[in-house]
């Protein structure tokens, strides 16, 4: 019997950020098919992981790309639509223990849409501006 690895997850509108934590994984074998199916085996010190994923909806195989480190397989997974999904996988209930929410990752749709706007201000250190004020009193 296999075991799951911790996988992370984010999205945006065209893609799905997908990270498999599992440290020198040996074996890795990786597979995407267009209507959303996301298959991962590989092996560590002898014993079998595996996940088997239904993705929410269908999925640009193509123009998919991963890259498999020592630390970790990361998937970046081009959607078919660009559009939000509702969650990761096709489920009902809670979705399974060993997936997670990729918050390093995470961005919502509105952020994502004043990104886009060029109005991303994130990353700005507002403190040391002179807004033209007398700051005599201070």
């Amino acid at each position: 019997m296999s075991r799951h690895p911790t996988v992370k997850w984010a999205q945006r509108s065209d893609k799905i950020y997908l990270t498999v934590d599992l440290p020198d994984a040996k074996e890795v074998q990786l597979k995407l098919e267009p209507d959303g199916k996301f298959c991962f085996t590989a092996t560590k010190d002898g014993v079998a992981y595996e996940v088997d994923m239904d993705l929410f909806d269908r999925v640009n195989v193509e123009e998919s790309k991963y890259n498999v480190g020592v630390r970790n397989t990361v998937y970046v997974i081009k959607k078919a639509e660009k559009k939000w999904w509702d969650s990761l996988i096709k489920h009902e209930g809670k979705p399974p223990l060993f997936l997670k929410v990729d918050w390093d990752k995470w961005v919502d749709e509105e952020e994502e849409e004043s990104e886009r706007a060029g109005m991303d201000f994130g990353d700005m250190d507002f403190s040391n501006l002179d807004m033209g004020g007398d700051n005599s009193d201070i």
